[in-house]
C-alpha cells in the first residue's frame, strides 16, 4: 500500500471520529485509499490485507468493518440472510447481486423508481429501504 493510501485511509477514520490504530488504517487504506468505492465481504477484505502483507485476523476485519458501519463509513447489505456485503457508498442506492459470481455491484439509482410502499403497522417508521436485484447468466 502507498503511504497516499493510508493517509486518505487514515484521514476517513479521523473525519468519522474512530482512532486510527495501524490495522484500521491497513484497512480503510485498502477500503478508501484510492478513492474508488467498494463492495467487500469480512473474507474478501481479510485477502486483500494479506496479500498486501498485513497482519491481521479475519476477526479483526469482522469487528473494524462493524465500527466502520456503527460509525457511519459504511453500509452492510445482506445477501440470503447470512452472507454480509461491506459497501463504502453510504448514499442511498439499489444493488444487483450477481448469483453465479456471488458478487454485489452498484445499480443505476436514477433508473429506479419506487411509487409505493406498504402500509407499515403502527408504532413503526420506515428506517431504510435496501434493493438488492438478483442477477444470474442467462
Amino acid at each position: 500500500m502507498t503511504m497516499q493510501a493510508n493517509e486518505v485511509g487514515a484521514k476517513w477514520l479521523n473525519e468519522a471520529g474512530l482512532r486510527p490504530t495501524r490495522q484500521r488504517v491497513a484497512l480503510a487504506a485498502l477500503l478508501v485509499g484510492d478513492g474508488m468505492d467498494r463492495h467487500v465481504t469480512a473474507e474478501s477484505l481479510f485477502d486483500d490485507a494479506r496479500d498486501h502483507g498485513e497482519s491481521v485476523s479475519l476477526a479483526t476485519v469482522y469487528n473494524t468493518l462493524r465500527a466502520f458501519c456503527s460509525a457511519g463509513l459504511m453500509q452492510e447489505i445482506t445477501v440470503d440472510g447470512s452472507k454480509s456485503y461491506f459497501d463504502t457508498n453510504t448514499h442511498d442506492h439499489p444493488h444487483f447481486f450477481w448469483e453465479d459470481r456471488r458478487e454485489l455491484t452498484d445499480a443505476p439509482a436514477e433508473q429506479l423508481e419506487i411509487r409505493r410502499l406498504p402500509d407499515v403497522p403502527e408504532g413503526a417508521e420506515i428506517a431504510k429501504v435496501d434493493v438488492v436485484i438478483r442477477l444470474r447468466g442467462k
